[in-house]
């Protein structure tokens, strides 16, 4: 083996090469990363739509069975109707829930609706708020 075959042997990458290289997976990833960020943020949104659906219909199962509203969502976890309070996914806490009394005057009073605390406007241009 004469010492340019070694040479061609152990040869490796330029730095050319290299850069090229490099320059794909950033404009691959370029072109990936918002339709991840959007994907997150729609299935954020689908998971707080299901959420609120969900507190609906147990409020409405808890009025059926009670004859009342729940005064608190935390009286839907002790009476066995869930078995936790969910998360509203776009804050991340569990505490943000905006709790929609029944009609003022109503002697017996208590959580009619629920909504979500959370801030801004979805995708669709509605605001958290108002679902």
């Amino acid at each position: 083996m004469c010492r340019g075959e070694r040479f061609f042997l152990a040869r490796g990458f330029t730095l050319i090469e290299l850069l090229v290289v490099l320059a794909v997976l950033a404009v691959l990833a370029a072109i990936v990363t918002p339709l991840y960020l959007d994907r997150v943020d729609d299935a954020r949104e689908t998971v707080l739509r299901q959420n609120l659906v969900g507190l609906r219909q147990t409020i409405d199962q808890f009025h059926r069975d009670k004859g009342r509203y729940p005064t608190q969502l935390a009286e839907l976890v002790e009476q066995r109707y869930i078995r936790a309070i969910p998360e509203d996914p776009i804050t991340q806490r569990a505490d943000t829930w905006v709790l929609v009394p029944t009609r003022q005057g109503d002697a017996r009073s208590g959580v009619f609706d629920v909504r979500s605390g959370a801030m801004g406007r979805a995708r669709d241009g509605s605001e958290f708020q108002q679902w």
